[in-house]
Formats: C-alpha cells, structure tokens, sequence
C-alpha cells in the first residue's frame, strides 16, 4: 500500500498506527481481540483524562427501588433474579446526561444514560444504557475521538459545532443517532418520562446451556414527555437541575415513577440471517420483526439519604454479569467490558466495589483480590489470597458457566462493509414515524446547531441527510441556505468524494 504524505499517528510511544477507525477483532464481526495495545492503550489513556469527575455522565440523579417479575422467561435465561413471577429484585437506578459537566443544564441536548444495579442473589447485575436504542459508533476505537468532538475546544474551552459536525460527518454510521438526537427526544422533560434501552444485543442462556440474544427496553409508563427546542433552550435558565428535581420530588410525595421491562429476543439462526447486523448497535431490530415480550417492571420508591455515597460513587458496568446473562460480540460493547472498570478504578480506586452503594447485597462477595487502596474491610483476614489452595476456600463453579460461542476468523482491522445500509433506519424514522410536527422540530433543531459551523460541513452533513431520506436532506439544506442541487451532487458522490468536495481550510 502506497504510503501517505504528511506526519504519521503512533502509539504513545512512537509506534506507527495502520488503522485508526477499526479495531482488531477475530473476523468481521469480532469479538475484539486483547492483543490490540493501539485500542487499550487508547482507551485507558481516555479512561483516565479527567479528575475526578467522569469523564461522560458526569450530571446525574438516582434513586433506589425494585424490579418485579411479571413475565416466565426462564424459557430463554437461567438468571435467578428471573426465575418466577412476582420475584423481587432491590435496584438503584442512576439518570444523567452525557456530554456535560456536573454543573450543566438537565435540559441540554444530549442523550440521557439509564442504568441500574440489580443486586441479585448471584451478585449484582447493571444494564447501563441510554435512552435511546442505538448510538453514534459501533466501533470502540472511535469512542475517545467521539467524545472529544462533544466537549470542549483544546484551544478556545469552548463547545464547537465545527469539531461535532466534522466527525459526525465523517461517520456516516451516526445518521440514525444524529435524527433522534435533534428530535424533540433529545431533550427529555424529566427522567421518568422517558424511556431507557440496552442499545447494545446482549446473551440470555438458560439452564439446558441454550442461547438467545436479547436487546432490553424500559417503556416509562409516565408517558414519553420531551421539550420542544426553545423550551428546553428556556429552561436551561429557568431550572437547570429541573429533572434532578423532578425526580426526587415526585419520589418524596410518593409518586414512584415506574417502568415496564420489555425484551427482543433473536436466536443464533435468525441473527445469522438477518438482514441487519444484530450486534452493531447503530441499527434497532424493528418491531414487526422481533416483537417485544414484557419481562417485568421496575419501580422507584427511595431517594438516596446522601447524594455523594449513593449516586456519586455508584459505579455501574455493562461487563457486571449474572448466570445466565452474558455479552455478545458486538464491537463497542466489547470495548466498554474493559473501559468501564478501568474508569472506576482510576476514579474512585482499586476496591471501589467494597462501597456500599456498590458491594453486593443479596450474596457474600468472596474473591482473592486484596490490598490496594481504601481497603476498609477486613481484607480477607488470614485466608489465602490465592488459587488453587488447600483450605476449603472459595472455589469455582463450572456449573455457572456461559455455553461456549463459536469464534473464527482472520486476526485483522476488519472495516465495516456497510455501504449504504447506514441510512435506511433513519429514513425510516423520518419519514414513517416522526409526525410532520416531528420532522419541524427535527429540521429546526438541526439547523441551529449545524449553522454554526463552516459551510463545507454544512454541506456534507447535509449530504447524509439527503441519502437517509431525500426530502430530509433537501429541508436542512434549504434551511441553511445552501445550493440545494450541490448537497444533492454531494449525496450521490462516496463518502471519500464527498470528504475530498467539502475541504475545510
């Protein structure tokens, strides 16, 4: 390969990198392979950036409560927390927005995190999601550049729309992100009325060792309520910490906000025949092709006694698993499995599992690690702090076992062969879901953000909203002022065209 001009991206110390944008994984569809030191690498320098706030969803609100089972699906997963109807699990449910600081407005345009701890029997599972089913990436090599482009200029410290269009406009797989981000859901009214998604496809098994995969979805049953862009825009100076307050208030009067778990369900046959990829999680399983099934419901009856213990030191991860619940291949999920630890480590230190907050309730915590800071238990008295020994110590169950998953493949920086796939879920949206009011609001939002960048961005961007839907692309373009034939050129061109038509000075 013909070697490019100009300077050369290495690794922190000085090695070249080949490939930026992919990462290294056991054939196209992963998962991930640890030898890719350019993406750990990546990823705990990213983890690590800031102190001692997190680094996303700094803002949040949380509270305790329950899940209750309504719905037998120990058919499809063997996880005790699910095994009978009417079973109760105690939660703590965490809220927040992403992209902003601990003192930014609750009514920003964001996405919302949705997480809660399940302190099951078997030790404590989180679902840490959005409120949105699908995200900007499906790569995780691209999430420290993503977020990057969300903060704040390196030179300026201020927000800027042409670092947040040029990457979402150099990432076409953000389309579909992008439209309900600029929709009237991308500024909730409250945390408890919206609704929350695993986004990611994750593994259910059940006893017999069989599999599914599975996407989760918590529908508010407060209704779905959003503010209009200039209401938000209001209220950012009205109430900053409006749904903060929301959602304790409405928890001390005695309104317990209350969520209905649904799940998608997708054998290993269907997945292998789908016409989406199942695990990138740019892509939803429409409903009329993987109906959802009510699982159970969560209710939220507790505000915390100290907001620093309980929600500030919460720590959720999506690689806290329980039997019968496991991840899948899915690339950026791969990723977070090793960022979120390694994020808390960094930020709260080594033992921050011990908090109370987060320490298992319903079962012993009994491991062999110790030392390390904050250590404030016992340490494991005298036992053995190793394995295997001879003392009758805690020792492991292969009963408890996820079944073994087929992985193949070449060893490569496999790039995703989507084409223009990348655009036929948010053309859907637009046009066979979003109400005329809907898509006003969508192109008004959009343009007010996207005028303030420079015209070349305009364009291409633009350009990605013409190939979802042409109508789409045509309203932005015309909202901006721009020449609407060259956007439509512009979308007719390959994503390098269109990059090498739309030079930024």
């Amino acid at each position: 390969m013909k070697k490019r001009k100009g300077k050369t991206l290495t690794t922190g110390f000085g090695m070249p990198v080949d490939n930026d944008l992919d990462s290294l994984t056991a054939g196209p569809h992963g998962p991930i392979l640890m030898q890719d030191m350019h993406l750990m690498e990546k990823l705990a320098h990213f983890d690590r950036e800031r102190i001692p706030e997190r680094v996303v969803h700094a803002k949040g609100a949380g509270a305790h409560g329950y899940f209750e089972v309504t719905g037998d699906v120990t058919t499809y997963t063997r996880a005790r927390f699910l095994s009978e109807v009417g079973k109760r699990t105690e939660v703590f449910a965490r809220f927040s927005t992403v992209g902003g600081a601990k003192g930014s407005a609750d009514s920003e345009r964001d996405p919302r995190g949705f997480a809660i701890k399940f302190y099951t029997e078997d030790g404590n599972y989180d679902m840490v999601g959005n409120n949105t089913p699908v995200f900007f990436i499906r790569d995780p090599l691209k999430f420290p550049d993503f977020i990057h482009t969300q903060k704040r200029h390196p030179g300026t410290n201020l927000k800027d729309a042409n670092m947040f269009w040029d990457f979402l406009s150099l990432t076409p797989e953000s389309i579909h992100q992008v439209t309900i981000l600029f929709s009237d859901r991308g500024t909730p009214r409250t945390f408890r009325h919206m609704n929350g998604y695993s986004s990611h496809t994750y593994m259910w098994y059940n006893a017999k060792g069989q599999y599914s995969w599975v996407k989760l979805h918590f529908k508010t049953q407060q209704g779905i309520e959003n503010f209009s862009g200039p209401e938000a825009d209001h209220m950012r100076g009205v109430d900053p910490d409006c749904a903060t307050r929301d959602l304790h208030e409405a928890i001390a009067r005695g309104d317990f906000p209350v969520w209905r778990l649904e799940v998608q369900i997708m054998t290993p046959e269907q997945a292998r025949e789908y016409r989406f990829d199942p695990f990138d999680i740019t892509k939803v399983w429409p409903h009329a092709d993987v109906p959802p099934i009510e699982v159970g419901r969560m209710v939220l009856n507790r505000n915390p006694d100290n907001y620093f213990a309980e929600v500030e030191q919460a720590a959720f991860s999506p690689g806290n698993f329980v039997p019968g619940v496991g991840p899948s291949p899915d690339k950026l999920l791969q990723g977070r499995l090793f960022s979120y630890h390694d994020t808390h480590r960094h930020r709260l230190g080594s033992n921050y599992h011990l908090l109370p907050i987060n320490a298992p309730k319903a079962c012993k915590m009994d491991s062999y690690q110790r030392d390390g800071a904050m250590r404030f238990d016992d340490n494991g008295g005298s036992g053995p702090n190793y394995w295997p020994n001879s003392y009758n110590a805690a020792a492991p169950d292969p009963a408890t076992a996820p079944p073994a998953v087929d992985v193949s493949g070449m060893a490569a920086r496999h790039q995703y062969a989507s084409g223009d796939i990348d655009f036929v879920q948010a053309g859907a949206l637009y046009r066979d879901v979003m109400t005329d009011t809907d898509r006003e609001h969508l192109i008004d939002n959009i343009v007010g953000h996207l005028k303030n960048a420079c015209e070349p961005l305009q364009r291409r961007q633009s350009a990605l909203f013409w190939k979802a839907d042409p109508e789409y692309g045509q309203r932005v373009a015309k909202g901006l002022g721009l020449n609407v034939k060259e956007v439509e050129d512009l979308a007719a061109m390959s994503q390098e065209e269109r990059v090498a038509a739309t030079p930024i000075q």
